[in-house]
């Protein structure tokens, strides 16, 4: 195959390369079925931009006079169907009215393909997103090839489908199922589409003309709603079924933070009955959120996101990978590189552990992977290497052993001759500077570090550490192979817990030292929660382990003094009990199926406080401005972005920088000085504050 446009082109003449059209390309079939292939200009995904709607009504003007026998509108891009909007168009969006009128040209377009009295059919492969679904909603039949996935994202920038999709799609399938896909944002395959309605056939690419002309001359049967979808969508079941999920969005994304559920869910409630009514009412909805903060701070993340990526390059090397130490990390790391296509051997000093890694590992891919044949192939490039053979002929080496100088360099005694030339040797470590963990290495220059994020599933973030003697080419081929396995990396210069750890550790610090002032645990987690946190303070520390805390805490404060806040001593009484958090069982919670059991502690009366809410956010602003400063990273999006895909920082808010901003820099600095005189030193704002913009 050389490139889908070449198959679907097979199907009938070749159009006109100089068409007089831009994104465009038009051709017919012997039975009068104009195909027309979407096909964006330079880019390798198309999108939906203000310039390209405009050139689809022409396209569609030019159609309804020429009154082919049929329209089929299908992608000439390899990835997909149509990713969605061109979110360009929405940074920056200020005035709702203008929003507004763009959005209301751009409904005009896809309701005059809704109106056209030609059969039109969306034929779909890929990903169909977003505005992309709400095209092939437009359509009067949808076929989909078989590997496409279907959904609404919008959720996720701050907004809710903004082209006609709330009324189409609640309108088409069950509005309950329609409904939660939007307010998620998850996506569906080609086979759950058809059960629910969504598309009316499912075909391999070979059958496609078949059914094409099947739903062009009428004997395609058409998903049709149901009875069912009428009581739903009347009005008393609206109100009831509206108050639900508000009940559930709240779980998830609280209405103070997260507008667009709710707004969402409005336009249903309000609108659901009437099909015109909810078009013209959506129109307005999405502009409001549009402008919001939320919004604009949730598209900005987007764009970190992309930015980040880029930062990996291409021309990954690596395609063995060998792990040393099975434990959480080492095994996490092992099952997910795996998981994305490398071959991985996996050591340690006792077999117990790495079985636990492969039981943890089929776990993860039952949950992430969909054919049982990917879960076996997942599982068979995952090898247990208890004498440690796959050293010699791994392109990269991953230490991921206790945080302990001595064992990691003891562990690179052991390896060092047995690597093979040009092979990286990678450490975990979350805090120890790579200047120290060099200093036994005959070739330093190859040592690199690659920390992930526990869970390593869901963090994207990987910091990707570099020395003053690391060799540039393999830090490049790092960055590429983080890339490779689906993940963001970040560029940091090695130093006291890098940048992720040495912000987040005041943050969990605070919280022990708020607990002596007996503060309860509950409170202090609302409190962050309150800011926008996934989750608090305390319940991440036993998430992390409070070994871990505590030894990074020491570490860190070894290096910095009192820049950190103390560690009690009842904190090392209950490590030295076991009393780890999530991996043992028990931390500051009780642990059960991985989730922390708050129903035995007594709700807190005490309500989290603005002085609180500073004490714990403030100082992981005040530290990434001194990385700035410092030069650990060079780049205040990028700090930004790694805090937000390491930590989970309220994505809303930007970033601790973009929040700093936002709030004002100056406020920022005379509520730590405030803090600081109550509390002590360690709320001093850095220096890095005066040239901060």
């Amino acid at each position: 195959m050389d490139t889908l446009a070449d198959r679907v082109l097979e199907l009938g003449p070749k159009p006109d390369v100089d068409g007089p059209y831009r994104n465009f390309k038009l051709t017919r079939d012997a039975d009068g079925v104009a195909w027309l292939l979407f096909d964006r200009a330079g880019a390798s995904a198309n999108t939906l931009s203000a310039d390209v709607i405009e050139e689809f009504d022409a396209v569609l003007a030019a159609l309804e006079s020429q009154r082919p026998t049929g329209i089929v509108i299908r992608s000439a891009k390899k990835s997909g169907f149509i990713a969605g909007a061109d979110v360009n168009e929405f940074r920056g969006a200020t005035d709702p009215r203008a929003v507004e009128t763009a959005i209301g040209r751009a409904h005009a377009v896809i309701d005059r393909l809704e109106a056209v009295k030609i059969p039109t059919v969306a034929v779909i492969h890929g990903f169909c997103l977003g505005g992309g679904l709400e095209v092939a909603l437009a359509c009067q039949s949808r076929i989909a090839i078989d590997g496409a996935r279907f959904g609404f994202p919008e959720v996720m920038l701050g907004l809710h489908p903004g082209l006609g999709g709330p009324a189409r799609f609640t309108h088409l399938i069950n509005p309950m199922q329609a409904m939660s896909l939007m307010l998620t944002g998850r996506t569906i395959d080609a086979r759950k589409a058809k059960s629910l309605g969504l598309v009316d056939a499912v075909a391999q690419e070979r059958h496609v003309r078949n059914a094409v002309k099947d739903a062009v001359f009428g004997h395609l049967k058409r998903a049709r709603p149901g009875f069912l979808n009428t009581v739903l969508n009347s009005s008393p079941a609206r109100g009831f079924l509206a108050s639900r999920m508000r009940k559930e969005a709240e779980k998830a994304a609280p209405h103070e933070h997260y507008p667009a559920p709710y707004a969402l869910i409005d336009l249903w409630e309000k609108h659901g009955g009437d099909k015109a009514a909810m078009l013209n009412a959506e129109k307005t909805s999405f502009a409001n959120l549009m402008v919001t903060p939320t919004a604009q701070n949730l598209i900005r993340v987007f764009f970190l996101r992309e930015q980040m990526k880029k930062l990996a390059g291409s021309g990954n090397k690596v395609g063995h990978v060998h792990v040393i130490g099975a434990g959480a990390m080492g095994g996490d790391i092992a099952a997910w590189c795996a998981g994305q296509g490398m071959r991985v051997t996996l050591g340690d000093m006792k077999p117990e552990p790495i079985a636990g890694a492969i039981k943890r590992a089929a776990d993860l891919f039952g949950k992430i992977m969909r054919k049982g044949t990917e879960i076996r192939d997942a599982l068979d490039r995952l090898m247990p290497d208890l004498d440690g053979e796959g050293v010699r002929n791994a392109d990269l080496i991953i230490e991921a052993v206790p945080e302990k100088l001595e064992l990691k360099q003891k562990v690179y005694a052991g390896l060092e001759p047995r690597m093979k030339p040009g092979a990286i040797l990678a450490t975990n470590t979350s805090s120890i500077p790579l200047q120290d963990l060099r200093t036994t290495l005959h070739q330093p220059e190859r040592l690199v570090g690659l920390h992930f994020f526990n869970p390593v599933s869901r963090l994207q973030l990987v910091e990707v550490v570099s020395h003053d003697g690391s060799d540039p080419a393999m830090l490049k081929e790092a960055l590429a192979f983080v890339g490779a396995i689906d993940r963001l990396p970040l560029p940091v210069k090695s130093s006291p817990g890098f940048l992720v750890n040495r912000a987040l550790t005041p943050y969990m610090l605070e919280a022990m030292v708020m607990l002596d002032e007996q503060i309860d645990k509950l409170t202090i987690d609302a409190a962050a929660k309150k800011f926008g946190m996934p989750m608090g303070p305390i319940e991440l520390a036993d998430q992390v382990g409070l070994d871990i805390c505590l030894d990074v805490g020491d570490m860190l404060r070894s290096k910095f003094g009192d820049a950190l806040p103390p560690t009690p001593a009842w904190l090392r009484e209950k490590v030295a009990k076991g009393e780890l958090g999530r991996k043992s069982g028990k931390g500051f919670y009780v642990w059960k199926d991985g989730k922390a059991d708050k129903t035995g502690a007594s709700p807190s009366t005490t309500q989290p406080t603005e002085e609180m809410i500073d004490r714990l956010i403030l100082p992981m602003s005040n530290v990434c401005v001194a990385a700035l400063r410092e030069g650990i990273v060079d780049d205040a999006d990028m700090v930004d972005g790694a805090m937000i895909f390491g930590t989970g920082y309220a994505p809303f808010r930007g970033g601790p920088l973009n929040y700093a901003r936002t709030r004002g820099p100056d406020n920022v600095v005379s509520a730590l000085r405030a803090l600081a005189q109550k509390f002590g030193g360690r709320f001093t704002p850095d220096a890095g504050w005066e040239s901060f913009k």
